[in-house]
């Protein structure tokens, strides 16, 4: 059932778009920060034309209103009734004018009386530059685009109920940043510094998430932070201003395909630490040794995280003075856990750029692998080359979302407008200073007794790693007083590993424990 009720302001004058000055995926891929080839590297976004910016206010955009719908899905074989609110909501200046509109989608169960004890899980994607769409359609909302069970388009396409969605034990608001999806500033005058950076970022969205838990009335529910990529970041550094600037209290931080979290790894640290997700991109396609091939994958990655840090880093620390048999005894154990020849690793100083990998690896085939989720494969003008002509799983997910995200938000939910919706909207400059966000989560979990940390990874994602999740997961607490409250989980799929079915219900279901497990008792104080 769907009843539609709308708010402040007719549907018709919604957010405008930017006309021209649309997101560019650039070479470097995905929403989709990164750790390789530069830390936190997020997707290349063009800088839109002053003539772009200009048509786009030209279009009325009213940056406060809603649309709302009732709905129901049934999830675990209960039938969950919600209600759905879509719309925008004001961000301030320090003299209470408004700068900008959010978009957000908010899932509210309406058979819930008490909404003391409900939690509220804030939701945020990455990029820079890419709204909530992905975690909304693929992973935790309530409906999901229709793909086959590896995450691959289908056509026609349309939508489904999620039957693993989280709207059974938590409410959740998906939130789109400024310039992604249809958040707009409202006026070509206001300084993108206000919005594109490291700390604007954190800052204005924390004071947005403030405006929403108190319209909303859910300041007495206990809250979760769940970022993806760049997203990452962003609610790390959220957990720490929420706290300390607007007294918010987080209960979770959810880290699904973290970046670098601006933990430093430069040298041979950096170079090494690509070796396991290479091992497990080479199993997936086969290109091991017989002995390691017949291995089960999480059986045989222990040995290249052991070779990695015991092995790998020393000999890359030695550089120039590596003894001779020792370069060609390490180039050898690289070669056999990468699939690549020999050759190729000895003529690149036991350092592997991820775009030669991704070129190189399956390149006696004719095929290119993907970044983001390097089960995908691509087709390259030539096979020569050291790095492929474009990313093979951006572009299958564009082909799915895309449709998915317009036909829901217009059709479904009702929210009419002729603006267009940013898969990928204009970002830069993006101030990357200053990303203390591993630092910054570490500290509110030291303040906050009851903040726990839950980090998902897909192997074969070679943007966001998963050894690198768990080096960052080893360094963001040296003095290990706090390594009980934080977990890490690998799934056998990419960057966004839900897309694969049978990860889409465990790693659904890990939520949902790990949701149930932090929410506090009645009698359970906040203390040491």
């Amino acid at each position: 059932m769907r009843k539609i009720f709308l708010s402040c302001m007719a549907l018709s004058i919604a957010a405008g778009s930017m006309a021209q000055g649309g997101g560019n995926r650039g070479g470097g891929g995905g929403q989709f920060g990164g750790g390789a080839p530069a830390p936190n590297a997020g997707i290349a976004t063009a800088t839109p034309t002053q003539d772009a910016r200009t048509a786009a206010f030209n279009i009325p955009f009213n940056p406060d209103q809603t649309v709302v719908s009732d709905h129901e899905v049934t999830i675990k074989g209960n039938k969950i009734p919600y209600k759905a609110t879509a719309g925008t909501m004001p961000v301030w200046d320090a003299d209470g004018k408004v700068q900008a509109g959010v978009f957000f989608i908010y899932y509210e169960r309406t058979d819930i009386k008490d909404k003391a004890t409900r939690p509220l899980v804030i939701s945020f994607n990455g990029g820079p530059g890419t709204p909530s769409v992905w975690m909304e359609l693929g992973y935790t909302g309530p409906r999901m685009l229709n793909i086959d069970d590896e995450g691959y388009p289908v056509q026609p396409y349309g939508l489904r109920d999620n039957p693993h969605s989280i709207l059974d034990v938590a409410d959740i608001v998906y939130v789109d940043p400024v310039n992604t999806g249809f958040s707009r500033p409202v006026s070509k005058d206001i300084p993108l510094t206000t919005f594109f950076g490291v700390r604007a970022d954190v800052k204005y969205l924390s004071e947005w998430v403030n405006t929403f838990v108190s319209r909303m009335n859910r300041w007495a529910s206990p809250k979760y932070l769940i970022g993806e990529s760049y997203g990452t970041g962003r609610v790390s550094a959220m957990a720490l201003e929420l706290q300390n600037a607007h007294w918010m209290f987080i209960n979770g931080v959810i880290l699904v395909s973290p970046t670098t979290l601006g933990i430093e790894r430069d040298g041979p640290m950096e170079q090494a630490l690509r070796l396991p997700y290479m091992a497990a991109t080479a199993w997936y396609h086969k290109a091991l040794p017989s002995d390691l091939q017949k291995k089960d994958l999480t059986d045989y990655l222990p040995e290249v995280e052991n070779f990695t840090i015991n092995e790998l880093i020393p000999s890359l620390a030695k550089g120039g003075f590596l003894e001779a048999s020792k370069r060609k005894e390490i180039a050898a154990k690289y070669a056999r856990y990468s699939g690549l020849p020999e050759k190729v690793v000895l003529n690149n100083n036991l350092d592997i750029s991820t775009n030669l990998f991704w070129k190189e690896l399956l390149r006696d085939k004719g095929f290119t692998v993907g970044r983001l989720d390097s089960r995908y494969k691509g087709i390259d003008r030539k096979d020569g080359g050291e790095s492929p002509d474009f990313n093979a799983e951006l572009l299958s997910w564009e082909h799915s979302f895309t449709p998915a995200i317009n036909m829901y938000l217009r059709d479904e939910l009702k929210y009419k407008t002729d603006a267009r919706y940013y898969m990928f909207g204009p970002t830069n400059p993006w101030d990357r200073t200053n990303d203390r966000s591993g630092e910054n989560l570490r500290q509110a979990m030291a303040e906050n007794p009851y903040l726990h940390v839950l980090i998902q990874s897909g192997y074969y994602d070679g943007a966001c790693d998963y050894f690198n999740a768990k080096y960052s997961m080893w360094q963001m607490d040296p003095s290990g007083k706090l390594k009980d409250r934080f977990s890490w989980e690998g799934y056998r799929s990419g960057h966004m590993m839900y897309l694969r079915k049978p990860d889409l219900e465990t790693s659904n279901q890990s939520l949902r424990n790990f949701i149930k497990k932090t929410t506090p008792k009645a009698d359970q104080p906040a203390k040491y």
